[in-house]
């Protein structure tokens, strides 16, 4: 069944220098926006205020020129500001009569700037009236555009009689949005080059702060490659105790398999010898010989077995080319007389990411049984990356028939009771593959139509 890699959510991203880049962005990208739009929506509502305070201080010099005489209101031909008194300027005024009940509001006065405009929309059906005394901002349409409106209703005393007035001002809002404009293009360009640098400058505080991150990394690779043993580099204090359990760890586990691997080697000399003796008394059975024999060859493969560094050796990393030439090198000898054809394909930066002696056995275990299985020829591919080591060894013999490629790798089965050349040795291989959590496969050669062992790490 075909598994398919389930891609995580960003919030899931498993590595920290992303996540603290993103979340870096979204602070930058977001805060500024806002921070933005509060400043000009402060600096709109400030030009706004000023605007209303503006035509409040021209309500009151206009109000001060006005007089009423027998209900009539006289108004001076020419206003001190001068805005008043230039067709369409943007500033303009309009006095009306306050309503009463059952009586219209009555245009009283006009400014001379709305002299040659078209104020239907000023009619007194369509702009406010407020009370006396009481004031009104709204805003209104002229000729397209929009325009501020004010009014204030205020009372005249005329021969003792109230004589209620309404006077509204009126202007044009362009300065205002080109003022509100420039200000939003000066600070909007501003706040996209303080981005632009705020970011820059994120991304490299960043980079120097996770930098002890990225020399660690470095560092357990080449630990784990086999060039270096310890991690020696300088490290910040929230590191430090990390690295120095690990290289506490590193030396105990090296220390730890040394004395183990000693131990076993006492341990098969104190065995080896007095089977040997047993084994050259004269009087012995062929039975007894057998069973010395096969105690022997038992004692040697779970010795070999136990000895393996297997996947305690994670730290190690061993090229695979000169442990394959130098093996190659020493089978072309002992196969002279079959004068053999040896062909390697390899990759030169292949690492064995273990122990050399395993290494050495697995691959001189089941390249010798291809030279013994073959006919003339023997191939030997290697591909390796950062993940996955393939090691693949071919020959031209008979191959092992497909009902027994998986039972002669079942744990408990003996290998050497199938075809001549794939002996005991393979169990010893079965076993360091399985120590290194890898694979170890058999199937016909497709390019020499013999067997084919496949060694997956």
């Amino acid at each position: 069944m075909e598994t398919k890699a389930i891609t995580p959510p960003f919030w899931k991203i498993n590595s920290l220098k992303i996540r603290v880049l993103l979340s870096t962005l979204v602070m930058t990208i977001v805060m500024l926006p806002v921070i933005g739009f509060t400043l000009t929506q402060a600096f709109e509502r400030q030009l706004s205020i000023a605007m209303k305070n503006e035509l409040t201080a021209y309500s009151y010099s206009i109000l001060t020129v006005a007089e009423v005489d027998e209900r009539q209101l006289l108004m001076p031909e020419y206003l001190l500001e001068n805005q008043f008194n230039i067709s369409q300027s943007g500033l303009y005024a309009l006095i009306y009569s306050l309503p009463k009940q059952n009586f219209r509001a009555e245009k009283l006065w006009q400014s001379q700037s709305l002299l040659t405009l078209p104020i239907q929309a000023l009619s007194a059906e369509f702009i406010p009236s407020p009370k006396v005394g009481e004031s009104a901002f709204s805003s209104i349409m002229l000729e397209g555009r929009k325009h501020l409106l004010y009014s204030f209703s205020v009372s005249f005393s005329d021969n003792a009689q109230p004589f209620p007035i309404t006077l509204h001002l009126i202007k044009d809002q362009k300065e205002l949005l080109l003022a509100l404009n420039d200000f939003k293009q000066q600070l909007w360009s501003w706040l996209i080059a303080l981005m632009l640098v705020f970011i820059v400058i994120q991304v490299a505080w960043l980079l120097w702060t996770l930098k002890p991150l990225k020399v660690l990394a470095h560092e357990l690779a080449n630990i784990e490659q086999g060039k270096k043993n310890a991690l020696n580099a300088h490290y910040p204090l929230e590191l430090q105790q990390v690295t120095s359990q690990l290289n506490t760890l590193l030396l105990t586990e090296q220390n730890q398999r040394k004395r183990y691997r000693n131990a076993l080697s006492d341990l098969a000399h104190s065995l080896k010898n007095p089977l040997a003796i047993m084994q050259s008394e004269a009087n012995l059975s062929k039975d007894a010989r057998q069973q010395i024999s096969l105690i022997n060859n038992i004692i040697e493969h779970q010795l070999k077995r136990a000895q393996s560094a297997g996947e305690s050796s994670w730290h190690l990393g061993v090229s695979v080319k000169p442990v394959l030439d130098k093996l190659i090198a020493s089978l072309m000898k002992i196969y002279q007389e079959k004068q053999l054809r040896f062909t390697v394909n390899i990759d030169k930066s292949a690492l064995f990411k273990g122990d050399e002696a395993d290494l050495m056995e697995m691959l001189g275990n089941v390249v010798d049984n291809a030279c013994k299985a073959a006919k003339f020829a023997v191939t030997v591919t290697v591909k390796g990356n950062d993940k996955q080591l393939t090691i693949t060894v071919e020959d031209d013999g008979v191959g092992i028939e497909a009902s027994k490629q998986q039972a002669i790798l079942a744990r408990g089965t003996r290998a050497d009771t199938y075809h001549a050349g794939h002996g005991i040795g393979l169990a010893i291989v079965r076993d360091l593959v399985s120590s290194y959590q890898g694979q170890l496969a058999i199937s016909t050669s497709t390019l020499l139509g013999g067997a084919a062992f496949i060694l997956t790490f």
